[in-house]
């Protein structure tokens, strides 16, 4: 049985977002405003399907997904390209690859305790964050 991804997550560490971000050629002003952000996740999961929402007071960003079903992404409101993304369980983990003019591009995510932790590549860059479960 894969993890219980349901639930509104806060983010409580964003550690080298700046550095994921340039590898992403994000212009320095959105990251300059985009560092100081602090996220929430709101995901809906009903089996392999995920409905996921990533809210701020800058941006938003909605993208729905079936695990193990590769889809075309539009990333608009973050670097705006176009990627091919498949989401996969390893495990209780999700690990994401996004194929597209950026290499190494995806993320990990998965669950300990009351704590969901997400890591974001893209290039030679790492960007870790933590959320906590809002009660």
């Amino acid at each position: 049985m894969p993890a219980d991804y349901n639930g509104t997550w806060v983010m409580e560490k964003n550690d080298n977002f700046d550095g994921y971000m340039k590898a992403l050629d994000i212009d320095f002003a959105t990251r300059k405003i985009a560092a100081h952000l602090t996220q929430t996740k709101e995901l809906e999961q009903n089996g392999n399907d995920f409905k996921t929402k990533t809210l701020s007071t800058f941006r938003n960003y909605f993208v729905d997904f079936t695990v193990g079903v590769e889809f075309e992404e539009h990333t608009k409101g973050l670097d705006d390209r176009t990627v091919k993304t498949l989401v996969s369980w390893d495990g209780d983990k999700l690990v994401c690859v996004q194929k597209g003019e950026k290499q190494n591009r995806g993320w990990k995510s998965w669950i300990e305790g009351d704590l969901m932790y997400q890591e974001l590549t893209c290039e030679d860059q790492v960007c870790r964050q933590t959320f906590r479960k809002k009660k």
